[in-house]
C-alpha cells in the first residue's frame, strides 16, 4: 500500500487493484485542465475536476472559501460513480506541481481511505519514464458503493483557528506565494494579507528542479527551520482556498513530522469576515 508517494516506475509495475486520477487544473481557465486530460492522460485515468468533483459549488458544504469541501457523503457518491472502491489503491497526479492532486490525496484520507499516493513528478515524470499516454475517451466505469470510514485527516474549522489565534497550540503555515502572503498583490481575493502570526512556506518549495518532492531529510530540515521551537503537531496549513496547502501537508508527512491539520476555508474564507484581523508585510 502506498500512502504518500509512488514513483512512475512503481506505478508501471503496480499489480494490486488501483485507479489513477488526473487532477490537472487552472484557476484562470477552469476548463483547460479537462482539455489537457483529453489530449493526453495515463491510460485508464479518471479526470477529477476541482470545481465539480472536489468542491461543493452547490449543495451542502463542509467548509467556506472559494473551493468549499463537499460533504463526505457527496464525495463518496462521486467516487462510487467513477468506479472507485474501498479496496483499491488510488494514485493521483497533475501537471501542476501537486497543486491540485494534493487536494484529492487529502480528501481520500478525509473519508478514511489511506491507500492513496501522489505520483511523484506528475505526468511529466510518467512520460519521462517511458509511460504511455492516451487521448481516447475513457469508457464509463461500473458504479461501486464506496463507504466512508473514520477520517484520517484533521479538518480545522474557521472557529477553531479564531479561538486558538496567538496560542502555542496552533501554528498557521500559509502556502501562498510570498508576495500574496505579504499583501503586496492579491489576484483572487478581496483582501490582501495574511492571518496574524502565520508562517509562510510557498508550496512550490517542496519540490526539486525535477518536479519531484525533495528527499525526506531535506524537507525535515526545512520545516524544522521554519517552525523553530514550535511543535509540528500544532501546525494548521492553509492557502487561498484549501487546495495548494496540501503539498505542504504531504511534505511534512514525508519528512516524518506527522499528519497535520488543514484549514480548508483558508484565506478566502478568513477574509470574508471584516471583523477578523489581517496582517501585512
Amino acid at each position: 500500500m502506498y500512502t504518500t508517494l509512488i514513483s512512475a516506475e512503481q506505478l508501471q509495475s503496480l499489480a494490486t487493484p488501483h485507479m489513477v486520477f488526473d487532477c490537472t487544473f487552472d484557476l484562470a481557465q477552469p476548463d483547460s485542465g479537462q482539455q489537457a486530460y483529453r489530449a493526453a492522460h495515463i491510460p485508464g485515468a479518471v479526470y477529477a475536476h476541482l470545481d465539480t468533483a472536489l468542491s461543493a459549488k452547490t449543495g451542502p458544504a463542509m467548509s467556506g472559501g472559494r473551493h468549499p469541501l463537499p460533504t463526505q457523503e457527496a464525495f463518496a457518491a462521486w467516487l462510487s460513480s467513477v468506479g472507485f472502491a474501498n479496496g483499491m489503491q488510488a494514485v493521483v497526479y497533475d501537471r501542476n506541481g501537486v497543486n491540485y492532486a494534493g487536494r484529492l490525496w487529502w480528501m481520500l484520507k478525509w473519508v478514511g481511505h489511506d491507500a492513496v499516493a501522489v505520483l511523484d513528478g506528475g505526468l511529466q515524470a510518467w512520460q519521462a519514464a517511458g509511460g504511455a499516454v492516451s487521448a481516447e475517451a475513457e469508457p464509463a466505469k461500473f458504479s461501486t458503493n464506496f463507504v466512508p470510514t473514520p477520517s484520517l485527516s484533521n479538518l480545522v474549522a474557521t472557529e477553531t483557528v479564531v479561538a486558538n489565534l496567538g496560542r502555542a497550540s496552533q501554528t498557521i503555515v500559509d502556502a501562498r506565494a510570498t508576495p500574496r502572503f505579504k499583501g503586496e498583490v492579491e489576484p483572487l481575493d478581496p483582501v490582501a494579507g495574511h492571518i496574524p502570526g502565520a508562517l509562510n512556506r510557498p508550496f512550490s518549495q517542496n519540490l526539486g528542479p525535477d518536479g519531484k518532492f525533495k528527499p525526506a531529510e531535506q524537507l525535515r530540515a526545512e520545516f524544522t527551520a521554519l517552525l523553530g521551537q514550535r511543535d509540528p503537531a500544532s501546525v494548521v496549513h492553509h492557502c487561498g482556498s484549501g487546495v495548494s496547502a496540501n503539498p505542504n501537508l504531504i511534505a511534512m508527512e514525508i519528512a516524518g513530522l506527522g499528519r497535520t491539520g488543514l484549514y480548508a476555508g483558508s484565506w478566502s474564507d478568513w477574509c470574508s469576515d471584516p471583523t477578523r484581523p489581517v496582517a501585512q508585510g
